[in-house]
Order: structure tokens, then C-alpha cells, then sequence
């Protein structure tokens, strides 16, 4: 996904001069072919991420679009005061890009996981909170920030995801990405959108209607309006790499009616200590394909 997301940043620097990308000195490997063809809209800022988010501010304040770029909760949380006050606070246009959302980096323990980031985004103003789930998503949501520059978070996946199907342009709705049951949807965010489809394709090989998926890349701002493609389904079921607190569930649960039933999986808040691959800090979290199907099946809210 940070392949993509490069690439289609490259592309619309081409055609839009004021996007400028600065990083704290990671992303090696991916960001030198930015940096070779816009030498003059490129800046390493070092190992100091709140300095990063404070000359990302004056930067945008001079009429760039800066987008910042480093690990996980890294040009975050640790910067998150620079975020609130400089940039978000007078609406400037930055996007500050997080690569390894979730467990992404979970070989390199608690500190390198971007869990509650969704949360604490979502009560900062004027920003627009986007979470793809594939190298097509990743692209669509560039595509929208070259031309709606705004305070923004890009929250991406590590490296190596697959294009799990052919995204339309981005938009503040959930997209159906397999049709099925009507009465069942099955609504991710991230790159967990792969287990969506797995347990669907697991309902299907039961014999039974797989439910509908829909990915949502578009998490903050939303309104009941948003969510209107989920309001004729009786079960809506939420998948994300992010603690249940904050997160999509208690989004959507919030925003649509109570007649329909919303649950999900989720990260347990107090998993701190565990390290190990994605997956099996996922599998160890119950957030795999088996625990959604479960959950499709249960009367409970959690599998």
C-alpha cells in the first residue's frame, strides 16, 4: 500500500504544484523516486516528528499541501499536539500519513502499534479521517486529498497488501465490495477488509448466503447520512484493526438506527505486551476469518 500510495503522490505532484512531502527520515526505499523528480518539494526532517508537524504547518501556511510521512503512531500521536493546534486549529492543509495502521509492525511491539489512532482522530476539527483497505483505496484517497486539500490523516497499511477489487472514486458512503445477503453486511476498514471476504467465502462454501461486504475508507467527518447503505440490513457486523473503543462499531452504532443490530470484532485495549507478525497478533485478538463467521452466526455481539 505505501508503494501505491507513493506512486499516486508522484503522479498528482506532476499535475499539482503545491504538494510537498516531507518525512522523518524513514520510508527509505519507497519515497526516493519523490524525492529524486521534486527535489525542491521534498524535506527529511529528521527523528523529530513534532518538529515535522510544525513545518508541515508553516509550509501549508505558505500555500503548499504537505503531506508528512513515517511509522505507525510516529507522525501520530507523537506529534499529536502539533496536530491539534497548528494544523488542525487553522485548518491548514496537511495530511499526515501513518504507514503500518493496526498490528502492521507488530514484530516491533506496543510502540509501533497504531491502535487507538481512530479514536483520537475522530475528535479532532476540521479533519477528514481516511483508512483504505488496498493499493486501489490508496489511490483513490490521494486522488480526493490533491483535490480537496484539507487536515486530513491517511492511515495505510505496511506493505504487500493485494487489490481485493476495483475501487470506485472516494467518497464519504461505504462501497459495496461483494454483494449477498441482505439482511447481513459485513463492514471493514483497513486491510482487515481481507478477512471480510474470507468469511464470507466460508459462508458460501457452508451453503449459506454469504453476507454483503462493504469496505469503509472514509471514516471522519460522517452523519446518519453517511451510513445510509447500511440502514436496510437488520445485522451489521464491524471489522478493524483498532481497539473496539472509538473505532468503527461505536461510530456506526452511533450513527444508525436502533433497530439494527451492530457488533463486531476488535482489538482488546489492554493487549500490550504481545509481539509477533500481523497475523498472529490478529489471530491471537480473535480478528480472523473463523471469528467473523462465528459471529455471523451468533445471537451475542462478539464471536
Amino acid at each position: 500500500m505505501r508503494t501505491a500510495f507513493i506512486e499516486e503522490l508522484t503522479a498528482q505532484a506532476r499535475i499539482n504544484p503545491a504538494i510537498f512531502l516531507v518525512v522523518g527520515d524513514l520510508g527509505y526505499s519507497v519515497i526516493e523516486p519523490f524525492a529524486a523528480e521534486f527535489p525542491d518539494r521534498f524535506l527529511n526532517a529528521g527523528v523529530a516528528e513534532q518538529n515535522m508537524a510544525g513545518l508541515a504547518a508553516g509550509l501549508a501556511s505558505e500555500g503548499f499541501h504537505v503531506f508528512t510521512y513515517s511509522i505507525a503512531n510516529f507522525p501520530t500521536l507523537r506529534c499529536l499536539e502539533q496536530i491539534r493546534n497548528d494544523i488542525c486549529y487553522h485548518n491548514l492543509p496537511v495530511t499526515s500519513v501513518a504507514v503500518g495502521a493496526g498490528l502492521a509492525y507488530g514484530n516491533l511491539g506496543y510502540s509501533h502499534h497504531a491502535v487507538q489512532d481512530i479514536a483520537i482522530f475522530r475528535t479532532l476539527p476540521n479533519l477528514r479521517l481516511l483508512s483504505p483497505a488496498d493499493p486501489g483505496e490508496a489511490r483513490g484517497a490521494v486522488q480526493w486529498l490533491s483535490a480537496n486539500p484539507c487536515p486530513s490523516y491517511l492511515r495505510l497499511g505496511k506493505a504487500g497488501e493485494k487489490h481485493l477489487y476495483s475501487s470506485p472514486p472516494l467518497s464519504p458512503t461505504p462501497v459495496v465490495v461483494q454483494p449477498g445477503n441482505p439482511d447481513v453486511a459485513l463492514v471493514a476498514t483497513g486491510s482487515v477488509l481481507s478477512i471480510a471476504l474470507d468469511a464470507a467465502a466460508l459462508e458460501s462454501a457452508a451453503g449459506r448466503p454469504a453476507p454483503t461486504v462493504f469496505s469503509m475508507p472514509w471514516l471522519h467527518p460522517a452523519s446518519p447520512a453517511t451510513t445510509a447503505a447500511l440502514r436496510s440490513f437488520k445485522h451489521v457486523i464491524c471489522l478493524e484493526e483498532h481497539i473496539r473503543e472509538g473505532g468503527l462499531r461505536e461510530m456506526l452504532a452511533s450513527l444508525l438506527p436502533r433497530s439494527i443490530r451492530v457488533s463486531g470484532l476488535a482489538l482488546p485495549s489492554d493487549a500490550t505486551v504481545a509481539v509477533g507478525s500481523q497475523n498472529f497478533l490478529r489471530a491471537a485478538a480473535g480478528l480472523t476469518a473463523t471469528h467473523a463467521q462465528q459471529l455471523i452466526l451468533s445471537r451475542d455481539d462478539d464471536a
